[in-house]
């Protein structure tokens, strides 16, 4: 079984050498535990890896995604980067693409287009924060790539990031698994790993919407301890599960560090 390495050493060896290719993983947890950060580092690794990558993120732009990731030793720069929202197109092939909310936003103008031109008497009108228009955002991504096939499967490994799901249904929870499916259905494939983050709320330390753990092949929990009992930041990192691996079962300490990004501790 071909393994795909998280960007962290210590996660990989506990993983049994990283995530089986293909996977969906789910990394769950409050604001603030370091769930971006391990994204980046599962992309960085597949950019010096040579795996291309489909980047979403709906909390920030991506210019301060790169900007955290430099001051944490990762350096994006030196890749061939393109945003789906810029109106040029790509002077070269890129490595790594996109898709931010302004990108989202332009595929769902996009929609609304082709909707109106084949149905001007029933137009179908398209929300950025859809999953109808995250999964063409991520179609339209495989395309500048150059990895999309004849019927748009990957021909070779992609590494996909989505961070957060929990923006697809803030709005509406209850709707959560339904949409994790739909978008599973459209776009798991073998040569397609994904890393998704479900955001936890600080009060009740529970999901914004139930759904996206069930239709994962692996969840990566982390959490912080009560700050105002602690007296400290103190964030920690568990694999709750990870199909076809024998995976640690025991809690790690989390730190973050300059320079470093995400380093892993296993208590004894």
């Amino acid at each position: 079984m071909k393994r795909i390495s998280t960007g962290v050493d210590v996660l990989d060896k506990a993983l049994e050498g990283g995530i089986p290719q293909g996977s969906w993983v789910v990394v769950t947890g409050e604001p603030g535990v370091g769930k971006s950060i391990l994204c980046i580092h599962f992309a960085y690794a597949g950019l010096r890896a040579g795996d291309p990558v489909v980047y979403v993120t709906t909390e920030q732009e991506f210019r301060d995604v790169m900007e955290q990731a430099k001051q944490l030793g990762m350096d994006f720069s030196r890749f061939s980067v393109y945003n789906i929202a810029w109106k040029k197109e790509p002077e070269e092939l890129p490595e790594i693409v996109v898709i931010d909310i302004f990108g989202l936003l332009k595929v769902a103008r996009q929609l609304t287009e082709k909707s109106k031109e084949e149905s001007p008497e029933k137009v179908k009108r398209y929300a950025a924060l859809s999953i109808d228009t995250l999964i063409e955002a991520i179609n339209e991504a495989y395309h500048i790539l150059a990895v999309a096939g004849e019927k748009g499967t990957p021909e070779r490994h992609v590494r996909l990031v989505i961070d957060s799901m929990s923006a697809f249904w803030v709005d509406k929870p209850v709707m959560a698994r339904k949409y994790s499916y739909q978008l599973k259905i459209a776009t798991h494939r073998d040569n397609v790993t994904a890393m998704l983050t479900s955001q936890y709320a600080p009060t009740t330390r529970q999901a914004y919407g139930f759904g996206l753990e069930h239709i994962a092949d692996g969840v990566i929990h982390m959490w912080m301890d009560d700050v105002e009992t602690a007296k400290e930041v103190r964030r920690w990192l568990i694999i709750k599960k990870m199909r076809m691996t024998a995976h640690e079962s025991k809690a790690f300490r989390v730190r973050i560090e300059s320079g470093r990004g995400i380093v892993l501790e296993q208590v004894t």
